[in-house]
């Protein structure tokens, strides 16, 4: 199977991780216990419990967490669409299944991993993009691991 490499320093990329500050800033919002029905509405006012912090929530070990913007529609069928924002750790090892940030030709891109002796694959969650397939002699950079996402709705509204 061929290596893969974690947390190798990148050059010359165009892309970069979206800067935001993880650190002092809390956004601290209540949580309800009461879990929220796709169906019939149900009053959730007596089910009020302290708080949630996003950045607790999201983020396991601060100086190895990033944020990317998502760009085009590979990743639909993961229900990670262009604009969301992935948090991705780069402290966090890569295991089949997982959804890594990896640089391919210089470019990073957002796929799911599979390792398949002899070979390791990235796949889009898009029938319209085909695997890439990494074969022994070849070597492929994860970035990170995909923890968590963020989207907003109506964001223009």
């Amino acid at each position: 199977m061929p290596p893969i490499t974690l947390l190798r320093p990148l050059h010359n990329l165009e892309q970069t991780p979206l800067d935001v500050a993880l650190e002092p800033t809390a956004l601290d919002m209540r949580l309800l216990t009461h879990r929220i029905s796709a169906g019939f509405p149900s009053p959730a006012t007596d089910y009020m419990e302290d708080g949630l912090d996003l950045n607790d929530y999201l983020v396991r070990n601060k100086p190895a967490t990033f944020l990317f913007t998502v760009k085009g529609d590979s990743m639909i069928g993961a229900s990670i669409e262009a604009d969301d924002k992935v948090v991705v750790d780069r402290a966090r090892t890569p295991k089949h299944g997982d959804i890594v940030v990896a640089v391919v030709d210089g470019e990073y891109t957002l796929k799911r991993l599979y390792k398949r002796p002899p070979r390791v694959e990235l796949h889009a969650e898009n029938p319209a993009y085909s695997p890439i397939v990494f074969r022994d002699g070849n070597e492929l950079v994860v970035w990170g691991v995909v923890v968590g996402m963020v989207r907003r709705y109506n964001a223009k509204g």
